[in-house]
């Protein structure tokens, strides 16, 4: 077999093209927690712990001044952007929390109900007519 006819088959294979479709919408629902984080969830923390912006906050490493927002600390030299790693630690837990829960509802989906039993094998005529001499000669 030729290799483009070895990659044909690869690619045309149901478990790629889930993947890709996986990958693509993955990536769109990603952007969309992106947008629940940054825009809904990290504002209410923030709010609760007293007008918290977790993404500006941040260490100088080439003594920048503190009071800079992170985007002006970053200009004037590195920085430790340790809010912005709260933010996207929270957003995986947003999305894996999702991802999670969509995985349990398909597995509970798929679970089949149990088989039922098979009825079982008629029973073979020599075996019958065998049972009924043993009752012929019983009486």
């Amino acid at each position: 077999m030729s290799m483009m006819q070895e990659f044909k088959t690869f690619a045309t294979k149901g478990n790629v093209v889930d993947l890709a479709v996986g990958v693509i919408i993955g990536g769109a629902f990603g952007k969309i927690v992106d947008s629940l984080v940054g825009d809904v969830v990290m504002p209410v923390i923030g709010k609760l712990f007293g007008g918290l912006d977790f993404s500006n906050y941040y260490l100088p490493l080439n003594g920048q001044s503190a009071q800079l927002t992170l985007i002006e600390a970053k200009k004037a030299g590195g920085v430790l952007a340790y809010g912005n790693f709260i933010t996207v630690n929270v957003n995986f837990i947003i999305l894996a929390f999702v991802i999670f829960q969509m995985v349990r509802l398909v597995n509970k989906l798929r679970k089949e109900e149990p088989a039922p039993t098979p009825a079982p094998a008629p029973t073979p005529e020599d075996v019958i007519l065998l049972r009924e001499i043993r009752d012929s000669l019983k009486k």
